[in-house]
């Protein structure tokens, strides 16, 4: 079961690195940064934002 993040918190969180607004992806429980090519995690509904937790995007997963 998925857990949700609560999404006034959603609205806050930017990426580390770039310090744009980041796209929620339910299903794969991530926040995505498509300016710096990141997936940050989701765990528990907690979103890790450490670039070293991070998984590096495919080229295909980005949106232009």
């Amino acid at each position: 079961m998925t857990q949700d993040v609560d999404p006034k918190l959603l609205e806050i969180l930017v990426c580390p690195l770039t310090k744009v607004p980041l796209r929620y992806d339910r299903a794969a429980q991530e926040l995505i940064s498509d300016q710096a090519g990141l997936a940050y995690p989701i765990r528990d509904g907690i979103p890790i934002m450490l670039v070293d937790e991070a998984r590096k995007l495919e080229d295909r997963e980005v949106r232009k």
